[in-house]
């Protein structure tokens, strides 16, 4: 990399550094730290929703898909996200709205206390924040690759610095930060893709094609949307667990549809963020796709940075590194973010009488601290990420996979359908998808479509069936669900006033 290159990082990094200073004199509170006190624009809102929804695992994990099997790198992980946040953008994103606006929430699961019992918060909310950890872990471990593949950085070095600078701007500004810093990460990362489509073209030129004419080249099967390795069943079922990460089972995107004005701009930042995942992953996955016709790699992994290498001029090779950064900062402050919205208002109070009587000050502070403490154990295992079974395998298989068994009893729990269905069924369904997790991958060994596909399924159904047998619902789920699907004339729609709280 030249001299230029490391200047557009450093001046990427600072701008992320005075966007936390700035918002960090927004916030003055807890709500206003994990929520914004409601104030966010839907605009922003879905762009930040997009932002948070994937990270630097595009540029390597998936770019390494693309190199080997073609176009079933989008359709199979990209895809799925435009349709579960189009379906979440009717189903979910107001309800998620209206808990702020019926029950003062701020954390995506503060809830549950009273839709289920606190036995279900509490199993949820551990459960979901040591997976979220490996999570968080597998983004840093992509990004360190990119920048050992770029600048020969080594890996341990490349998670520290990116976790340092997120863990900055996120503790400082909260909400606010995150979605700020998005803001301008998207724009950069747009400069840095129209110039990666831009010189690939021109590489593609210079052998006699072009984008339209380069796929007769590709070899055979690259442009099958499906493969033996992810069949059509697969994607459906990926497209259902996505429809539940994707509007509330992953807490930090919930969050953004919370911190909106209304119901209203709740849904439209669902569709925005929709709209994004449909067309903008294309513009950055289209130089994968001729990857095969320029490069040739050891790694398939290492196929989108190798052309950066080979076909970018100094300073725009900078800028795309950038770009790489933008997403995975996105995601990690994030959930750092809502993981600390969740100890704080979910668990603490539950194991500490002191953390019960919190002022808005003492729970502001608790949350910066958990915020630091979320991102340093995420660090920790993105140094050993290779030990369990690289990023893509983190990604796939793990978050994948367990994702649906958190995130049921979490989604459906909202819906009036399910209002009588109540903690033995959240418990036993939550359970039996972990359990059946465990069975597919480490004691039958089965196919990776068998292993992500299969929890969520199991879930769903057990959660539905113990449900019918035992109608344990507490006299607030009823209410709950009335009042999230706008049946209630308790508050008015779309005002911010607050009720009381969620859990005691």
């Amino acid at each position: 990399m030249h001299a230029l290159d490391w200047a557009v990082i450093a001046g990427y990094l600072l701008v992320m550094l005075v966007i936390g200073v700035w918002s960090h004199r927004q916030v003055s509170d807890a709500a206003d730290f994990f929520t914004t006190g409601g104030r966010m624009p839907w605009w922003l809102a879905g762009i930040s929703h997009h932002m948070s929804g994937y990270s630097a695992v595009i540029f390597v994990a998936y770019a390494g898909v693309a190199y080997d099997q073609g176009i079933v790198s989008y359709v199979v992980f990209l895809f799925p996200l435009a349709i579960g946040t189009g379906i979440g953008a009717f189903l979910f994103a107001p309800k998620w709205n209206r808990l702020r606006v019926h029950y003062d929430i701020a954390s995506p699961l503060e809830y549950l206390a009273r839709r289920f019992n606190v036995s279900t918060q509490q199993v949820l909310a551990w459960s979901g924040s040591t997976l979220k950890v490996f999570d968080v872990a597998a983004k840093w471990s992509a990004v360190a690759l990119l920048m050992t593949e770029f600048a020969g950085i080594p890996l341990v070095w490349g998670i520290v610095t990116t976790a340092a600078v997120t863990l900055v701007y996120c503790t400082a500004g909260g909400l606010w930060a995150d979605a700020l810093t998005e803001l301008g990460q998207f724009v950069i990362q747009a400069v840095a893709a129209f110039a990666m489509l831009a010189v690939v073209g021109t590489a593609l030129s210079d052998i006699g094609l072009n984008y339209v004419t380069f796929w007769e080249a590709l070899p055979e099967g690259h442009t099958s949307p499906t493969t033996s390795s992810y069949p059509g069943y697969f994607v459906l079922v990926y497209m259902l667990v996505k429809t539940f990460e994707y509007n509330g089972g992953m807490w930090n995107l919930a969050q953004r549809y919370i911190a909106t004005r209304s119901t209203i701009e709740a849904r439209r930042t669902a569709l925005l963020s929709s709209a994004l995942y449909l067309v903008w992953p294309l513009v950055l996955m289209l130089p994968m796709f001729a990857a095969p016709l320029l490069v040739d790699v050891a790694n398939s992994e290492d196929a989108y940075a190798r052309m950066a290498l080979e076909f970018l001029p100094s300073g725009l090779l900078g800028l795309v590194l950038v770009g790489f950064f933008s997403h995975t900062m996105a995601m990690a402050a994030s959930d750092a973010t809502a993981i600390s919205a969740v100890m704080t208002r979910d668990v603490l109070p539950k194991i500490s009488h002191r953390a019960a009587r919190f002022t808005d000050r003492q729970g502001l502070l608790a949350g910066r601290v958990l915020t630091v403490v979320f991102v340093f154990l995420s660090v920790v295992i993105a140094v050993n990420a290779e030990a369990l079974g690289g990023v893509l395998g983190i990604i796939l298989t793990w978050v994948g996979a367990l994702i649906g068994p958190i995130s049921i009893p979490l989604m459906l729990g909202m819906l009036r359908p399910f209002r009588h269905i109540g903690p033995t069924a959240a418990l036993t369904s939550w359970a039996a998808g972990l359990i059946t997790y465990g069975l597919t991958k480490y004691a039958w060994s089965m196919s990776e479509a068998i292993t992500v596909a299969s929890p969520v399924l199991v879930s769903m159904l057990v959660f539905v069936a113990v449900g019918a047998i035992r109608r344990d619902a507490p006299p607030a789920a009823t209410e709950i669900c009335d009042a999230l699907a706008g049946r209630t004339r308790r508050s008015p729609e779309n005002t911010p006033e607050k009720g009381p709280p969620v859990s005691t």
